[in-house]
């Protein structure tokens, strides 16, 4: 019987792949000796590990220095041709590209001289129209542009506006509150006495500067307050001072 055919995928027991690694090591190492021995051909094999060990061969006329070196001037010549080569195909490209570019370049710049009114005569009717339908979508684009911008500066002053009267409603608020505290302190400074004046209905009689004066006048409050009370009768006894000096 033959043996089966071995799937290729990692051997996750690590044993089994350090003794596979080992047999097939061996294995490739000798494949390399024999066809640099059957075919006369410079061969080099590197091999690193799991765990970082070398294993190298290198024909046995040749060293692995030299087969290094002959490697990298070989690779370093083929840089250098593809490079030579994409230069070329390049130069190739925009040899071809710039006959394209300039008659691109000119007709780009005689649309702009049409675009403000210029080598106009040579066009046709189908031409002008073309053209003055375009400006049309340019002028509705630049007004849509223009009134959106419009509107974003008015939104902004709006908010300015309203940001500037909370700021003076604030600021009358402060002033208010600041008044009354100046006035606070004035009520507390004013005189006493003030607080104990009753407001009367009508200014208080002073007596009058006659004899009896002062009874008359107090005999008018009371009938004032009591009309129906009887007030008995009274003599003026208070005599001037200048009747007693004529006494006798």
């Amino acid at each position: 019987m033959g043996r089966g055919k071995v799937e290729l995928k990692r051997i996750e027991n690590k044993i089994s792949r350090q003794v596979t690694f080992s047999k097939r090591r061996s294995g490739l190492l000798k494949k390399a000796h024999e066809i640099s021995v059957l075919c006369d051909a410079e061969v080099a094999l590197i091999v690193f590990s799991t765990k970082g060990k070398l294993f190298e061969y290198a024909s046995t006329d040749s060293s692995m220095e030299r087969i290094l070196e002959r490697y990298e001037r070989y690779c370093y010549a083929e840089r250098q041709l593809l490079a030579t080569d994409s230069e070329s195909q390049q130069e190739g490209t925009w040899a071809m590209e710039y006959p394209k570019l300039v008659a691109r370049l000119e007709v780009l710049q005689r649309n702009m001289r049409h675009y403000v009114g210029e080598d106009t005569d040579a066009l046709s009717l189908r031409e002008l129209q073309h053209l003055e339908q375009q400006l049309d979508i340019a002028l509705k684009r630049i007004r849509s542009k223009k009134n959106q911008l419009m509107h974003e500066s008015i939104s902004q002053l709006h908010k300015k506006e309203k940001a500037m009267q909370e700021q003076n409603n604030q600021l009358s608020k402060l002033m208010k509150e600041n008044d009354k505290r100046v006035e606070e302190p004035q009520k507390d400074d004013q005189n006493p006495s003030q607080l104990f004046l009753l407001p009367t209905s009508k200014p208080f009689p002073f007596p009058a500067l006659t004899i009896g004066g002062a009874y008359q006048e107090m005999r008018e409050l009371e009938e004032q307050a009591d009309p129906e009370a009887e007030v008995p009768a009274r003599t003026n006894t208070n005599i001037p001072a200048w009747m007693f000096s004529h006494v006798g």
